[in-house]
């Protein structure tokens, strides 16, 4: 009685959204292919240690396990598809110089990542290779920017951050590892009480300046206020800067920008400058990404490295509805020449829907415009008029 049903926030896709889907698909890949990256296709399953290399423990946690029938070992259901392209850049391209390279495909989640979230989500995403500057990081943001574009969404807000401050601000804390986890977590939540109590026994200036962080929440002008409220170290002022950069160019670009040097997601993964997207008026991110130079290292090869991915499901739900596709009517039939005639139209690029005689058309993806009609004999494609 229950075969049909599918795992909690699994689903199928229908014939208009899995349309919109695909077109969405080639649409963002093309314009990746306009900025110079190179399409690849990594498996869907991998060894978990070469999957998770370098991720640290939330994607372990959110990474589907099984044991491999043939070699006895773990295997892992890719739930992030960027380890994957650090592992292809770091040992099967093996290039010198900037590699840039982006990919589609599904990932699986042991959790959705939001209450309405499937736990399959259509990943697309970007990736830089080889190049430590600023310049990189921007052009993975701007190409970030615009596949949102291409999605429907004209009006969006970036924010940034960079983990490199939270870092500089914790630097020489005496703390063990679980309490500084529970700072971490408390400075995410921007939980006030909870950093009190945890920061007690810290030095007055690193408290004030943990303290500080939660409240780093504005557009461009906060990160003023944060050079007076945060340590004066080389870390901290050189990622200060480059936010400081990123924002002004993303402004003058008509981006509305938020700063938030609070935002921690991926600080085990990340080491540099973060950002996500967000679609006016939605909570949750659209794409997210940033700097991630220690991954490749894992891998044996040190790469600079940043990217970002989103997930298509997602974003198509921004979307414009698509018109019906116009098409041929064509009524089956053994008379001469009519098999000749459709391939002959399919061949040219029209579609050409046959039917039995009388049947009408479901569903709301073809709309008939024209007929295939034989006169003396001959087979033509004329108005179609219903009824």
């Amino acid at each position: 009685m229950t075969a049909w049903l599918l795992p909690e926030q699994f689903s199928d896709v229908l014939p208009t959204e899995a349309r919109a889907i695909e077109q969405l698909r080639r649409t963002l890949l093309d314009a990746a292919r306009g900025y110079g990256y190179e399409l690849v296709i990594p498996p869907l399953v991998e060894y978990v240690d070469s999957l998770l290399s370098g991720t640290g423990q939330d994607l372990d946690l959110q990474t589907f396990k099984l044991v491999d029938q043939m070699s006895g070992r773990t295997l892992g259901l890719r739930a992030d598809m960027t380890p994957q392209a650090t592992r292809i850049d770091a040992h099967l391209l093996n290039r010198r110089g900037i590699v840039r390279l982006c990919y589609c495909g599904s990932v699986v989640h042991t959790r959705a990542q939001g209450v309405f979230a499937t736990r399959e989500p259509l990943q697309f995403g970007a990736e830089f290779y080889g190049h430590a500057g600023l310049d990189a990081d921007l052009e993975v943001q701007q190409l970030a920017v615009r596949s949102l574009q291409l999605g429907g969404v004209q009006r969006m807000t970036l924010t940034l951050s960079d983990v490199r401050i939270v870092r500089g601000v914790l630097a020489g804390m005496v703390a063990g590892p679980q309490q500084l986890g529970e700072i971490l977590e408390a400075l995410s939540r921007k939980d006030h009480a909870r950093l009190l109590e945890l920061t007690h026994a810290a030095a007055p200036a690193q408290r004030d300046a943990i303290l500080a962080l939660p409240d780093l929440f504005g557009d461009a002008a906060i990160l003023r206020q944060a050079a007076k409220a945060l340590p004066d170290r080389p870390l901290i002022r050189e990622a200060l800067a480059d936010l400081a950069r990123l924002a002004a160019t993303h402004v003058h670009a008509g981006v509305d920008v938020q700063i938030d040097l609070a935002d921690l997601r991926g600080y085990n993964y990340h080491s540099g400058v973060i950002f996500g997207l967000y679609a006016q008026g939605q909570p949750d991110a659209l794409a997210r990404g940033g700097r991630y130079d220690e991954i490749g290292a894992t891998f044996g090869r040190p790469r600079a490295a940043t990217g970002f991915s989103l997930d298509l499901r997602e974003l198509v739900r921004h979307a414009q509805a698509q018109a019906p596709t116009p098409a041929i009517r064509a009524e089956w039939s053994q008379r001469s020449g009519y098999s000749q005639a459709v391939h002959d139209l399919r061949q040219h690029g029209h579609t050409v829907i046959e039917l039995p005689e009388g049947a009408a058309l479901e569903g709301k993806q073809f709309m008939f415009d024209r007929q295939l009609t034989c006169t003396d004999g001959q087979w033509q494609v004329l108005s179609y008029s219903p009824g």
